[in-house]
């Protein structure tokens, strides 16, 4: 029997009710918690864990990102510090002569961030063929919906002034209207983005492993592959992991998945971007040009697919996690969700939906989630990383509300909060920050009235995201009976000043009462 005692620090157990003293651990279980002499009683011979003041809690849950896109992004050429076109060829160009790639070699980049470039727009082909002629380039935007190819790439890609929009995808053309300007949106990147060359299956695995090390430095003990193919499934099961990655399969094009170990549920995607400018919209972008005034994004199916979809999911007893980030995708899922209960007369709550990101979904729309029991994921970063963006993008009083986690906490509605990584790293400090203060890199404070308490947010990433996996029994907060999943870090997120809760560090990762990775 291995019991260890926690005691001397912080103890936030996410549950109602006075800090404890002291936990007990024993045998990758919660024991006990309550006061250190009544602990010290029942197990004299436990391992003492001093805390020297710092703080214990329960290890954060990740409710959704992309574990394999992550472990694919670490044999790429980074360029998420470009600040121009130029930047992004010379970043590729030192990436090229450092590993001594031949110039007939495929150079893959990832992470740009066009809002931040100088020219503040996508770059196209021309932007890559100056620096590289005959290298195939392709690069990716940072929130992977989009990216650029170069002529080399575009050959070899066989995309002509001929090759048609795919469905829920665009390919950017030049002023003719015709010839592609390199640039890819959406299922026109998408598609192409998945095949290209990659990694031994081996090191394919290997990275996978350098990944998880990366969520388990930032506390994270349950970790979710978001969008998981039979190539995908087959890198999780390769490699050897000190915790658990959860895969939701494609139902669109691997549904075939579901029924495999490790796979929670389905997932579906409804639109795209909104610092992107593909999340589809009910009202047109307050950054429309005048030959597109009404543009408000597009979808990705038609009602009757995706109340398929959710048909699928429902009588199969599988959970939903659906991809919306502008308004008439939260609209069309909630729709397409009540039609299919309507239809099966099942209830969708028992599958326990999601709505990821809901990045501008409505208050009346969460008054609905809550009715059906959808929950929503919030990507809550883009307060901080594309809030001054989403200003532009969709005016001041739009983009005031975007990740409306006050709205859902008034209403009483679980929500997760989330980082979508590889789009950004898997901090789950930075995002309590984020929810809990809700400024931009501007210095902006976007929608004060629906900032949220530290609690609050820590339950996002612990409580509320073990019910999400419904896995609330044995995750998520300090109890006895529970897996002793937990973190250890540098100071209290609850008791600093919310504007210090970013520079909070993780000390130490432990799953089921084993250290899975320190400082």
């Amino acid at each position: 029997m291995n019991q260890t005692l926690f005691y001397n620090g912080t103890i936030l157990t996410m549950e109602d009710g006075p800090a404890p003293q002291a936990v007990l651990v024993e045998d990758g279980v919660i024991r006990a918690v309550g006061a250190l002499a009544e602990l010290d009683r029942l197990a004299p011979d436990a391992v003492r864990r001093d805390l020297s003041g710092r703080t214990l809690m329960p290890a954060f849950l990740d409710p959704h990102s992309h574990l394999t896109a992550l472990a694919s992004t670490l044999d790429l050429c980074p360029l998420g510090s470009a600040a121009s076109f130029a930047d992004i060829a010379r970043l590729l160009l030192e990436f090229q002569k450092k590993r001594n790639m031949p110039a007939d070699q495929w150079l893959i980049g990832f992470g740009y961030d066009h809002n931040v470039l100088a020219e503040r727009a996508q770059p196209d082909r021309h932007a890559l063929d100056g620096t590289f002629p005959e290298t195939p380039v392709l690069i990716s935007n940072a929130s992977g919906h989009m990216g650029v190819a170069n002529s080399a790439a575009l050959k070899l890609l066989n995309i002509t002034a001929d090759t048609p929009d795919p469905e829920g995808g665009r390919i950017g053309r030049e002023a003719d209207g015709r010839t592609p300007s390199g640039y890819l949106e959406e299922n026109a990147f998408i598609r192409l983005a998945s095949s290209m060359p990659g990694p031994s299956p081996d090191q394919a695995a290997r990275n996978v492993e350098r990944a998880e090390e990366i969520y388990l430095s930032h506390g994270i003990t349950l970790i979710q592959d978001g969008l998981t193919d039979t190539g995908r499934y087959a890198l999780l099961s390769a490699a050897h992991l000190k915790t658990e990655a959860v895969g939701y399969a494609d139902l669109k094009n691997t549904p075939e998945l579901i029924d495999r170990p490790h796979i929670g549920g389905y997932k579906i995607f409804l639109d795209g971007s909104p610092q992107g400018r593909t999340a589809w919209m009910l009202e047109p972008y307050a950054s429309n040009t005048p030959d597109q005034p009404d543009y408000r994004g597009y979808p990705i199916y038609s009602d009757e697919e995706v109340t398929g979809f959710v048909r699928t999911a429902l009588t199969q007893g599988k959970q939903l996690l659906a991809h919306c980030n502008g308004d008439a995708a939260a609209a069309q899922y909630i729709r397409c969700c009540r039609a299919a209960q309507e239809e099966t007369g099942l209830k969708i709550s028992d599958i326990r939906p999601v709505m990821i990101h809901a990045q501008l979904v409505r208050r009346e729309q969460l008054e609905e989630m809550k009715e059906l029991g959808i929950i929503p994921s919030f990507f809550a970063a883009h307060l901080w990383y594309w809030g001054d963006v989403h200003a532009e993008n969709f005016g001041p009083d739009r983009a005031a509300s975007i990740s409306p986690l006050g709205w859902a906490e008034e209403l009483g509605l679980p929500f997760t909060l989330h980082q979508d990584t590889p789009v950004i790293q898997p901090d789950m400090l930075e995002t309590v920050w984020c929810a809990v203060n809700r400024v931009t890199r501007e210095g902006k404070t976007l929608g004060g009235a629906l900032k949220i308490s530290p609690m609050a947010a820590l339950r996002a990433v612990t409580l509320h995201a073990a019910y999400q996996y419904s896995r609330e029994d044995i995750l998520g907060s300090i109890k006895p009976g529970k897996q002793a999943d937990l973190i250890v870090l540098s100071a209290d997120p609850t008791a600093v000043d919310p504007m210090d809760i970013r520079s909070i560090r993780v000390l130490e990762t432990i799953h089921g009462g084993k250290t899975v990775w320190q400082t």
